[in-house]
């Protein structure tokens, strides 16, 4: 009997162990399982900026959902590209990452667009733009496994400007400026510029000036300036400041006999596709001198615009026949909802409806982080934005395409270069300037009072 119990005791014993032996060589096999999709919206196009300063920019962003395996596991991934857009000569153009995020440089993108046939180094005046291919890849294991998992195919419209971007209108920058505590706070940043006419030594500006006092000085310093001594519109040199009030204007001045004017100018956009036919300050044109027009970057409601000057009916124009051409009086211009570039050009009466991807200005201090609409920035120069004059408080704020998340840029480390998705921007209160220089990836908030 007792040789029986022993007997039992080993036959269980051995079964122990085998069970233990079987649960130890359990095999968990990783297969995709759900879909692997890219989770940021692409802009309608990315602008990929002629030379070399801005090729360590950011030039796209990729996010994408976590990949599931249906086994716990390290997942890395990676972005591949296709010439041919089906993936059949996929080359990998990232290094591989744990993060379900990854970026593409400009210079990157440059090199892609190149291989694609597109270029603008040749010289030639026209851009070229054309369609890039991406999609993401996971993986279990190394990069040769074969235990992956694919994204659907992400093409990207490539934009690329001319290599001269002097757009051809034959005006430059003058070395003269405006300077003063009614613009610059007496140069605190970078005086407002002045630009050539086709009469020899007729210089204008158009600014946007707070109340204070102007002079106008050369070469953003003090060894040569012009004031006026009895506010008569002559110029002494050294002269006396010239009082202010706030508003936009055009300011020309005759260096062959030492005269200035300034007057009240502005074009503007207003409408119920805007603001409500003037409920409102009309969308502010900025004057282009690469091409001699004024644009706007401006989010549009279903509606009707015109364009007028000064914020008043005494000139606008619209378009009757819907041809582009501007028309004194003219018939209001239809408008869908959107974000749009829109160009004035009155040397050829015509305009231009564009819509573009615009960047505006998002935070607590200025909107409470979107409320209302973002202070928007408008393109005047290939990769030249501005914005005048925004009213901030205490707090902070960022930068941000279409009044939407889908894209923003901060400032992490305050060092004044823009990061995609990057830390909010402190600010005090006051009225400022804005500037972004999209191919240096800078920008600069100066702040007038």
């Amino acid at each position: 009997m007792k040789t029986i119990k022993i007997i039992a005791a080993i036959f269980l014993l051995s079964l122990g162990f085998q069970a233990c032996q079987t649960d130890d060589d359990l095999e968990f096999v990783a297969q995709p399982k759900g879909e692997l999709v890219f989770t940021n919206t692409f802009l309608q196009q990315y602008v990929l900026t002629p030379g070399t300063d801005a090729n360590d920019n950011i030039g796209v962003a990729f996010t994408w959902n976590p990949a599931d395996f249906d086994t716990p596991t390290n997942v890395s991934y990676e972005i591949q590209h296709s010439l041919l857009g089906d993936f059949t000569d996929a080359t990998v153009v990232s290094e591989a990452t744990s993060e379900t995020y990854l970026t593409l440089s400009i210079g990157k993108l440059k090199e892609l667009a190149t291989e694609a046939g597109l270029d603008n180094d040749s010289g030639s005046p026209e851009p070229d733009t054309g369609m890039l291919t991406f999609r993401v890849r996971a993986f279990v294991g190394d990069a040769i496994s074969t235990t992956e998992s694919f994204s659907p195919e992400q093409p990207i419209t490539v934009y690329l400007p001319p290599a001269t971007t002097g757009g051809g209108s034959g005006i430059e920058i003058a070395s003269w400026g405006v300077v003063g505590s009614g613009y610059n706070n007496w140069g605190a940043f970078a005086d407002g510029e002045f630009y050539t006419t086709s009469e020899a030594n007729v210089i204008v500006s158009y600014v946007t000036l707070v109340d204070g006092e102007i002079k106008f000085r050369e070469n953003n310093a003090w060894d040569s300036d012009l004031g006026d001594n009895d506010t008569d519109g002559s110029l002494e040199a050294g002269g006396a400041n010239i009082p202010v009030t706030a508003g936009n204007y055009k300011i020309t001045i005759n260096l062959n006999d030492n005269t200035y004017t300034m007057e009240e100018f502005s074009w503007g956009i207003v409408g119920d596709g805007y603001n409500d036919w003037g409920a409102f300050e009309d969308a502010k044109f900025y004057y282009d001198y690469t091409t001699d027009t004024f644009k706007v970057g401006v989010r549009l409601l279903n509606g009707q615009i015109k364009f007028r000057q000064n914020n008043e009916w005494t000139t606008d124009f619209g378009d009757t026949g819907a041809d582009g051409t501007l028309e004194p009086g003219g018939d209001n211009i239809d408008v869908t909802a959107g974000h749009y570039l829109i160009t004035l050009d009155f040397n050829n009466n015509v305009y231009s409806i564009v819509e573009d991807d615009i960047l505006g200005v998002v935070g607590g201090a200025y909107n409470d982080w979107g409320a209302t609409a973002d202070f928007s920035l408008s393109e005047i120069q290939p990769d030249i934005l501005i914005g005048d004059i925004v009213t901030l408080i205490d707090g902070q704020i960022k930068f941000r395409y279409n009044n939407a998340w889908d894209s923003d840029f901060g400032d992490t480390g305050a060092d004044g270069t823009l990061d995609a998705g990057g830390d909010n921007i402190d600010v005090t209160a006051g009225l400022y300037r804005v500037r972004l220089d999209l191919a240096a990836g800078t920008y600069q908030l100066n702040k007038i009072q």
